[in-house]
Order: structure tokens, then C-alpha cells, then sequence
């Protein structure tokens, strides 16, 4: 099995790769960063978004795993402490598969060149330091509001827990092949009015953003942040790709959200 690792760049995340790298190259596994099927992050969640990014062209053949080094992670299953344990486990056990959903983000410029294609694994958010966001959002074709706020957020489910969370949004299992819409400040007053919730969307639904005027659009998709001028529209919907993590033990969902928001390490 070929692996490659992504360290978060701290001391005590490349000691870590450094560790892990010895010793699995002990066991005769082969260290490829182009073309690995197994992609390891030490960091946090940021760092383990950098690696789906980094293999975002072959997620049908890279799965991830992650190890938390700094505050715990959602994605990074693996304490410094357990390192001897996964090791072994990545050695000698064949892994299973958890995948989880995408969202395809497609930016489509004014003047009919070639669109921009991205894959989330988080979110995307459309935002713009020109005034107000002002878009016409479709859904499967049909007009249902003109959004005039601070911006908006496009997450997967896995993504739920992340900046929709912070807005607002429905936390939604990753089983669910869905995506999620929720505004940032919206406008509502006697003469613009949103829906003012959070949307949940099936995969079989396309959304689409029309801005209403020209303006310069801020974008992220995930940690990567890019700018676009005259924009037609952008279009959201779930990928048809999806991202791979590799299991070597059970990990509910449910147990990663309460670890992450609600443990009660402090009792009562």
C-alpha cells in the first residue's frame, strides 16, 4: 500500500510524520505523495481539508485518515497517544471505507468562457466587500427569493457542524445525500423579505445564484478563498464525487458531535 503524509507544520505534528513515516516504511509500505492510497493528516481539521484538496483529482482512489494534534478534530479520529496503535493497524489491517458527500460548486462567468468547476468538503460561502450580496436563488429551474444580505453558505452534512453551525443551520448525519443553504444577515424589512432558514436540499435539487448586480464576489471553498468579477451565476448541488475516510475502528457521527460540543468533561 502506497501512503503519503500531511503534517500540520508545528513541531509536534512533524515529529509525529516523521515517526509515522519511519515506521511504516519499516513495514514495507511505500511512501508516495503523488499517488497514495491511503493520505494521513497530523494537524486538525484545516489540515485534513489540505489534504482532500491536495487529492481532490483521485478521491476514488485516495482515502483519509486524521490525527489531532492541536484541539480536537472532527475529521481527525487519532490521538498522538494511540500512534503505536494506528500503525499497527494501518500495517497490518486492511481498512474500511466511510464516504461521506460532496458539494460541486460550478461558477459560470458573464462573457461565456470556460467556468470554474470546485469540489467541497466543508462548505462554500459567497460574500462580497461591495455592499450587500443581492442573488436571485433558483431551485430545479424555478425562482424562489432574491437574498440580499451579509452572504450565504452552501455546506455538505459532514460540513454541517462547521461555519453552518455558527449561522444557524440544521446539523445534518453525512449518511444523507444533501446540502444545506443559510443566510448570513439577511434583510428583511417591509420591502425585502428571505425565507430566513436554513434550506436542506436533496441531491436530485440544483441550486442556482444569479447576482442582480455587478459586483466583485468574494468565495471560499473550504480554506481556499478566490475572487470573481462578472459572475452569470453560480450552481450548487451534490457531487457525484465522494470523499473517502478510512476506518479502522467504529466512530459514530453522533458520538464525533457530542465530543465536539456537548462532552461534559467538567461534570455538572
Amino acid at each position: 500500500m502506497k501512503f503519503s503524509i500531511l503534517s500540520k507544520g508545528d513541531q509536534k505534528s512533524n515529529e509525529i510524520r516523521s515517526k509515522i513515516k519511519n515506521y511504516l516504511t519499516e513495514f514495507t509500505l511505500e511512501y508516495d505523495e503523488d499517488e497514495p492510497d491511503l493520505a494521513i493528516s497530523v494537524g486538525g481539521d484545516g489540515t485534513l481539508l489540505e489534504a482532500f484538496h491536495t487529492y481532490v483529482h483521485r478521491l476514488d482512489k485516495t482515502a483519509f485518515i486524521g490525527i489531532h494534534t492541536g484541539h480536537l478534530g472532527f475529521y481527525a479520529d487519532w490521538m498522538p497517544e494511540e500512534l503505536e496503535k494506528l500503525i499497527i493497524e494501518i500495517a497490518k489491517t486492511p481498512f474500511q471505507v466511510v464516504e461521506y458527500p460532496l458539494l460541486e460548486v460550478t461558477i459560470r462567468p458573464k462573457d461565456g468562457s470556460e467556468e470554474d468547476r470546485y469540489l467541497a468538503l466543508n462548505e462554500c460561502t459567497i460574500k462580497t466587500s461591495e455592499g450587500s450580496v443581492v442573488m436571485d436563488i433558483e431551485i430545479k429551474g424555478d425562482h424562489f427569493e432574491t437574498f440580499r444580505g451579509d452572504g450565504l453558505c452552501i455546506s455538505t452534512p459532514s460540513g454541517s457542524t462547521a461555519y453552518n453551525k455558527a449561522l444557524g443551520g440544521a446539523i445534518l448525519h453525512p449518511s444523507l445525500e444533501a446540502f444545506q443553504i443559510a443566510e448570513m444577515a439577511s434583510i428583511n424589512n417591509r420591502v425585502f423579505r428571505t425565507i430566513g432558514s436554513p434550506l436542506i436540499l436533496p441531491s436530485h435539487h440544483t441550486c442556482m445564484f444569479k447576482p442582480k448586480h455587478d459586483r466583485s464576489f468574494l468565495f471560499t471553498i473550504d480554506h481556499i478563498t478566490r475572487t470573481y468579477k462578472d459572475v452569470k451565476s453560480i450552481q450548487c448541488r451534490v457531487a457525484e464525487e465522494k470523499v473517502r475516510f478510512a476506518r479502522f475502528r467504529p466512530f459514530p457521527f453522533w458520538k464525533r458531535v457530542h465530543d465536539s460540543f456537548v462532552a461534559d468533561d467538567y461534570g455538572d
